[in-house]
């Protein structure tokens, strides 16, 4: 016998039996997790927006100021998010999500305790940097997870996001706004029972990724590298318009409805729960949507189907600015999960650097597009801020640019070949 083969036979017949996950089904207990997971981080991220009428009043802050606060914020988040997702394609770093998450539970600390407006932005950074840290590993997590079904795990993990998003407001209207910006220090909790599931998150992660790369089969979309770009910039282009958008209702509905309507900010941070749970249900759909019918046609319907309500929406009643406002978030969320794992099917073998890449995209415009309106909303009021974004949708007409990428095969409801390295 060939001694060099033994000691790899004993190791592998001594070793404790692993239950391998069908590589064709889903992990829904895995999914379910990261999905928690990332409700609790956004729902502590989301406070920021939440409470931006206490913070506008309690250090006189301009809309400028606020929007500057938010471009800390989402800039911090979108700048690392590709360099930690391309440094996570040549090493997964599992434990990395609770790590990102300690970030969060700091700057939501400091963000209770803060005397100054930079330290307002300090907080803000801090909370970026733990969203660029989480987004693009759990991301990975969630693709592996899948099963092959690519864009129903990717809409699980985003509508624990967006849940996470919607509940801020109303969280921030019936516990921050009675009690003071210091009741914020009471979400550190959620932030603790976060770190708790990542840490066994990251666990199943470290004991199947091996098996996991095994297995996996990057798929061959067939398309030349220059149409690959050109793909790649056409969807960068439709994440500027979505985020854009939904940068002046995340930002600045609350301020909308108090200036427009006269409603309280209760009433208006109620309105934008509404709107941010719109928001989580289109994101639910989206993915599944797009494993049955395929992904460009998803993003079609979501970006440029959104442009009749958008353009309504500054002309409507309060009644039926709230009725255009859940129409604006089912339509538009259904978009980024289609968006994300089109582009992970250009290119193959890179999930975490185009996790990283689009979700630091989605977060970088969302910040540059507060910073941007919340100047034009200083200058020209909040009015015009509505009247000039219900035209960005429009964009979605650039769709049409966008291969099919690997023909058939780039539309299939997903297979165990699609799956993480």
């Amino acid at each position: 016998m060939d001694t060099r083969v033994v000691p790899a036979a004993e190791v592998a017949s001594a070793a404790p039996p692993v239950a391998v996950p069908d590589p064709s089904r889903p992990v829904f207990a895995v999914l379910g997790a990261i999905s928690f997971a990332h409700l609790l981080n956004d729902m502590i991220q989301s406070l920021i927006l939440a409470i931006y009428p206490l913070l506008k009043s309690g250090f006189g802050l301009s809309f400028g100021q606020i929007g500057l606060i938010t471009l800390t914020y989402q800039l911090t988040a979108s700048l690392l998010q590709p360099m930690v997702g391309m440094a996570a394609d040549r090493r997964p770093m599992p434990y990395s999500l609770p790590v990102g998450m300690g970030f969060t539970l700091c700057g939501l600390l400091l963000l209770a305790d803060a005397s100054a407006f930079s330290t307002l932005l300090l907080a803000a950074a801090l909370v970026g940097t733990g969203s660029s840290v989480f987004h693009p590993e759990s991301s990975r997590v969630a693709r592996a997870a899948s099963g092959g079904r690519l864009g129903l795990a990717q809409s699980l993990f985003q509508v624990g996001g967006n849940a996470g998003a919607s509940l801020g407001p109303l969280l921030a209207a019936w516990i921050i706004v009675p009690h003071g910006r210091g009741s914020v220090a009471w979400f550190a909790l959620a932030a603790l029972l976060a770190l708790a599931v990542l840490v066994r998150v990251g666990r199943w992660y470290r004991d199947h990724q091996i098996t996991r790369r095994a297995l996996a089969v990057a798929p061959v979309v067939g398309l030349p590298r220059g149409k690959v770009a050109g793909a790649i910039a056409v969807l960068v282009l439709l994440v500027f318009s979505k985020y854009f958008y939904l940068a002046s209702i995340s930002s600045y509905y609350t301020f909308y409805l108090i200036h427009t309507f006269g409603v309280s900010v209760q009433n208006a941070q109620t309105h934008l729960f509404v709107f941010l749970f719109a928001v989580a249900a289109g994101s639910l759909i989206g993915g599944p949507v797009g494993d049955r019918i395929g992904r460009k046609r998803v993003i079609w319907v979501s970006i440029l189907g959104v442009a009749p309500f958008t353009l309504l929406l500054p002309h409507a009643s309060l009644f039926w600015t709230g009725v255009l406002s859940v129409a604006i978030g089912l339509v538009l969320s259904s978009a980024f999960s289609a968006i994300l794992v089109y582009a992970q099917e250009l290119i193959p073998g890179r999930v975490g650097m185009v996790s990283g890449l689009f979700f630091g995209l989605a977060f970088g415009m969302g910040g540059i597009g507060a910073a941007v309106l919340g100047r034009l909303a200083d200058t020209h009021g909040i009015d015009y801020v509505y009247h000039l974004c219900a035209w960005l949708p429009l964009m979605g007409l650039i769709t049409v640019f966008l291969p099919d990428p690997g023909g058939r095969a780039g539309q299939d409801r997903g297979r165990s070949d699609r799956m993480v390295r």
